[in-house]
């Protein structure tokens, strides 16, 4: 995440193929087997509940293809931070890593810790507070691993690829197999939220698009097969996302999925009984936990590289060399990160994870947003850099992302000027969030005092 500008050269040993998989690889994950819930709680038909997967991907590909402009003209191993720090300086930049500690990564770890609780509870429940008990035990658990210096081997990583696999064949499977049911649901439905719902958890199961693109520096002939293979890549997966709707959209019906908290489950428990449930469980757990890892593993040096660049958060700055990890990050990501799950288990005990969605959306988008105007600031600013791959359709595409990034912003104010009529779990979780984002505001002014004070 370091600003610093000497990155080393990146070698361009990918080729067509090898980008595709790594695009599958990173963005089809967990969320698969939780978010089609909200969504259908969200649709008013099974038409529309079907269209926002199909507008998510092709979102999806507009957004990549924006990132991979920015990706192989600058190619920074601090992606996101290096074009904001860019295009808008240090002020900006630091608030992008502040969000990064404060609201992305650790919102995103208390919504996975819920994920886990919500899928175990089913199968052996803790009692009243069992969802947050649960992700209180994961989060402890990999931050201490972490701290250990312990890393997942190749093979464990292969592993948990295959208990995805294994759990989207068992959906699928069904999908083609089994009979319709109905009368599953193990949440009471809520009133609909509305089309901005139901995109904000779709896009979220899109995720890490944007990290895809960062390979795009490494991509053999890049002019020619940048674009291809970002396409394809989020092509495969949409089509695989509407396969897998479609399954639970035959089995539960629209209504059976908007009244379940774990829509995997509850189509196990539907076509092949309770015994089968803990299968579903342990494939959707372990490929929660390796997504739960990684982000502990991405957040600690991120704030690690925060320490580095800003004097007023120097503690986090601080490499452990005898365990090879940033220790004090590990400590600072895994108590904010509890501290949130709390949050989250106060404001509703049964809505912890989409509490924690809310916190991070508008903040995530203000940001995404940020990136892409930056496409216009930096070919401005830098008007003589070269580009290696340009965005197709300059401008539309990139007008076309940032209006998708302001979209999603009005929904999230939206939530929070309508907190009375939508319920606490979307509209508060979102006002904490952005609180906590303007709360970096005077921390970046103590760091200029403090760099003042020691020139």
């Amino acid at each position: 995440m370091s600003n610093s500008t000497s990155q080393p050269q990146l070698k361009q040993t990918l080729g067509f193929f090898d980008v595709v998989s790594i695009i599958i690889g990173i963005v089809i994950g967990s969320g698969i087997f939780k978010l089609p819930g909200n969504v259908a709680n969200s649709s008013s038909s099974e038409s529309v509940f079907m269209l926002t997967w199909l507008v998510g991907g092709i979102m999806s590909i507009i957004g990549a293809l924006c990132y991979a402009e920015l990706a192989t003209t600058y190619p920074n191993a601090g992606g996101d931070y290096y074009f904001i720090n860019r295009a808008y300086g240090k002020g900006m930049s630091f608030l992008f890593a502040w969000a990064r500690m404060t609201v992305i990564q650790t919102g995103s770890i208390a919504f996975l810790g819920f994920f886990i609780g919500d899928y175990l509870t089913e199968v052996y429940r803790l009692g009243k507070y069992s969802s947050a008990i649960y992700a209180f035990i994961t989060v402890i658990g990999l931050t201490i691993v972490n701290i250990f210096g312990i890393r997942q081997g190749k093979w464990a990583q292969n592993f948990f690829t295959v208990t995805i696999v294994a759990g989207l064949l068992i959906v699928v499977g069904i999908g083609i197999g089994g009979t319709p049911v109905e009368g599953t649901a193990t949440r009471v439905h809520s009133p609909q939220m509305g089309i901005g719902m139901a995109m904000v958890f779709v896009l979220l199961a899109f995720g890490g698009w944007n990290e895809s693109a960062y390979v795009s520096a490494e991509v053999k002939e890049p002019g020619k097969n940048i674009a291809k293979s970002l396409v394809i890549g989020l092509a495969i997966v949409t089509a695989v996302y509407l396969l897998v709707n479609w399954s639970y959209l035959h089995i539960l019906g629209l209504k059976g999925m908007a009244e379940s908290r774990n829509v995997a489950q509850d189509l196990v428990k539907a076509t092949l009984g309770e015994a089968y449930v803990p299968l579903i469980t342990f494939c959707v757990v372990f490929a929660v936990l390796s997504t739960t890892n990684a982000t502990i593993i991405s957040g600690a040096r991120s704030n690690y590289a925060l320490g580095r660049d800003f004097r007023v958060l120097g503690f986090m700055g601080k490499w452990n060399s005898d365990k090879g990890t940033p220790v004090l990050s590990l400590v600072v990501q895994c108590v904010i990160s509890l501290a949130l799950i709390l949050v989250g288990n106060i404001i509703n005990v049964n809505t912890g994870f989409e509490t924690m969605v809310a916190y991070t959306t508008p903040v995530f988008w203000f940001f995404f947003f940020l990136a892409g105007v930056s496409v216009f600031v930096l070919r401005k600013k830098d008007s003589g850099v070269k580009r290696v791959f340009s965005v197709p359709l300059y401008p539309v595409t990139p007008i076309i992302f940032c209006l998708i990034g302001l979209y999603m912003l009005k929904n999230a104010f939206d939530w929070i000027m309508l907190l009375p009529k939508i319920g606490l779990f979307s509209g508060l979780g979102a006002a904490i969030g952005v609180a906590v984002l303007v709360l970096g505001i005077p921390f970046y002014i103590a760091n200029v005092i403090m760099e003042k004070k020691n020139r």
